[in-house]
């Protein structure tokens, strides 16, 4: 991802990708090794929070939820995001986009409930979107005041090469 805002980001999350998203193995190794922060998703319930990624050892060892995800167990105390100073970018999955900035995620709100909470810590992060080509629509149903909008859609163009629009 050489875009100027990851460049510019010193506390990056970044989602860890199932068989269907774009993978993000690649972009989680370029932040751990640029000595940036990496803060990974952590879901409970009806809530999520973004929390430090250490290495790609810690990254190996662990867990696989439900949902085929890797994640920290609940009793693993990791640093909180929004506890020690916010994130610089956010890179989010879904399962369409519009290249206003729209998102449609899979419905259960993690992101959008996150984003708010960020709001309300005053911390306003950048937000990338990675998608394939074909999740990218001219228009996607969104909630007004609910659904939240990306800052940017990345995708591989037929030549692929990475696109971005920019909202």
């Amino acid at each position: 991802m050489n875009l100027p805002e990851f460049e510019a980001s010193k506390r990056i999350s970044i989602y860890l990708s199932t068989t269907d998203e774009v993978r993000t193995e690649s972009i989680m190794k370029k932040i751990l090794a640029s000595n940036k922060t990496c803060f990974i998703p952590h879901y409970s319930g009806t809530s999520m929070k973004m929390v430090a990624l250490k290495s790609l050892e810690d990254y190996e060892n662990l867990p696989l939820t439900n949902w085929n995800i890797k994640q920290p167990s609940d009793d693993d105390i990791r640093t909180d995001a929004l506890e020690t100073g916010g994130l610089d970018l956010i890179v989010m999955p879904g399962l369409a986009f519009s290249l206003a900035g729209a998102r449609l995620g899979r419905g259960k709100g993690y992101y959008d409930a996150y984003l708010k909470k960020c709001y309300e810590y005053g911390n306003k992060p950048i937000t990338i979107a990675l998608c394939f080509h074909q999740m990218l629509f001219d228009n996607i149903p969104v909630i007004p005041g609910s659904d939240m909008f990306v800052n940017k859609v990345i995708y591989p163009d037929e030549a692929d090469l990475m696109e971005s629009r920019t909202r």
